[in-house]
């Protein structure tokens, strides 16, 4: 055999010298036999950052392991079958029955494939390949695609937000019946509220959706939560801005989450999302909705969407912990900043030790404060408590049950339009789509978070 780059892509040391004694390859289909047993798969590229003592394989469950060269002591090549990772593009068939789809790509592991250079998951799928890998879509409307632009979701920024808010506009004045966002899921709530804001009276769902396992991964949700946003973007009365992701971390169903309401809340689980101080708008299947609630915007054809796009960069989340010092916030209004969104403890506390350089702030630089609170669920309540009070005496703005992430995107849209305080406040305090609540329900912070539904069904039957 040939000592080509290819045949032993990323190899070297120890794992080079065993792949070469034994006569094997990357991208062949091999039984691979070591002390613990035998393994049959495809022998992969390496990363480049990768250590040299292992080779990986890829198993029939489409599952990668690494076995330590030592140890290996038989390697047999049953086969070759060098991978392509390319989906290539196919023509989508219309029908004049079915409505018409516009599916907006900016990213994300919904849009990615495996890199074997690198080893990381980069943005790859086209949106035209995305919908040639999921035929289903077909099913369910006439899709047209348009790639925004292909970043993961920690690069997105207001550059982006806007691109993407006159994209949304554009859409809508082209008279599309929906629109579906794929985006990465780090960062989707941000986005998902600043959309909120700078696209408003939409007549027409923006569904954002993301996959939290690339499609390369046997375990992957994208194709689901693809189709299922599709149908929300086909079939659902709504006309806000929602984020549609599974619920259950097996394949039940899907939840819709409002634009404003929705937070990323695990790492890697399939089920990451949550409404919180509220509940799902609706359960969504690959052939259906179930509303969960009637309090949202409904479509209107005869609605003129808003496009407000202004947004101040100079704004930041400032999230409280004990033995905070003052000289943070110093730094923090040094470097011009705007606004700060504080995320409190409990009612919305700080220690007392940074009160004075924040009505420094306040007072002396024009920097616009708000308060939140870290528990996420529940309301600022600063009147409570003598700390509390304090800090409004400051001019600080409680902001109810808003979210950190939330109340960040809103001041920074606000600040885009005003620096004056008292219009500051009436705007935060203000809401344009439930980014404050009235109340929470009751049940919301226990039941319809996509949980077990044997337990909500228990509950269910309980609360009759």
């Amino acid at each position: 055999m040939s000592d080509t780059g290819e045949d032993y892509k990323g190899y070297r040391g120890e794992a080079l010298a065993k792949l070469k004694a034994m006569g094997a390859r990357v991208w062949g289909e091999t039984i691979i036999t070591n002390e613990r047993g035998s393994y049959q798969g495809i022998i992969l590229p390496r990363s480049e950052t990768d250590d040299d003592k292992h080779i990986v394989l890829k198993l029939e469950t489409g599952y990668n392991i690494g076995l330590t060269a030592a140890g290996i002591t038989k390697i047999e090549e049953v086969g070759y079958r060098k991978a392509n990772y390319k989906i290539p593009e196919s023509e989508f068939p219309t029908d004049a029955g079915k409505p018409n789809i516009t599916l907006l790509g900016t990213g994300g592991t919904i849009a990615s494939r495996l890199d074997y250079r690198t080893g990381a998951v980069i943005p790859a799928f086209s949106p035209g390949e995305l919908y040639g890998a999921v035929p289903e879509l077909a099913d369910i409307c006439n899709l047209k695609t348009r790639k925004l632009y292909g970043v993961f979701s920690e690069n997105m920024g207001p550059e982006q937000y806007i691109a993407t808010a006159k994209a949304i506009a554009e859409e809508v004045a082209a008279g599309v019946h929906g629109i579906v966002i794929g985006h990465g899921t780090d960062t989707m709530h941000h986005t998902a509220s600043i959309l909120s804001f700078m696209v408003q009276d939409l007549p027409i769902p923006v569904v954002m959706v993301g996959s939290q396992r690339s499609s390369d991964r046997p375990s992957s949700d994208a194709a689901r939560n693809l189709i299922c946003a599709v149908r929300t973007a086909a079939d659902a009365d709504i006309a806000e801005v929602v984020v549609c992701m599974f619920g259950p971390t097996s394949d039940q169903f899907n939840l819709l989450h409002r634009g404003t309401r929705v937070r990323k809340m695990h790492s890697s689980y399939r089920s990451a999302f949550r409404t919180i101080g509220d509940i799902p708008l609706a359960r969504v299947w690959p052939d259906r909705l179930e509303m969960l609630t009637d309090d949202y915007i409904r479509r209107d054809p005869a609605r003129t969407v808003k496009l407000d796009t202004a947004y101040e960069e100079k704004v930041t989340i400032l999230y409280y912990y004990p033995g905070m010092r003052p000289d943070l916030v110093e730094a923090i209004v040094e470097k011009g900043y705007r606004g700060i969104v504080i995320a409190g403890t409990g009612l919305g506390h700080v220690n007392r030790p940074i009160n004075d350089v924040l009505a420094a702030a306040i007072r002396d630089h024009g920097v616009h404060v708000i308060m939140t609170v870290q528990t996420l669920w529940g309301y600022v309540q600063m009147y409570v408590y003598d700390t509390g009070r304090d800090l409004l005496e400051l001019g600080i703005v409680p902001c109810a049950n808003m979210l950190p992430e939330a109340a960040f995107m809103k001041l920074s849209w606000v600040l885009g339009h005003t620096d004056d305080p008292a219009e500051v406040k009436r705007q935060m305090l203000e809401p344009i789509n439930h980014e404050i609540t009235p109340g929470e329900p009751h049940n919301g912070y226990l039941v319809f978070q996509g949980g077990i539904p044997e337990v909500e069904a228990f509950v269910r039957s309980i609360l009759k």
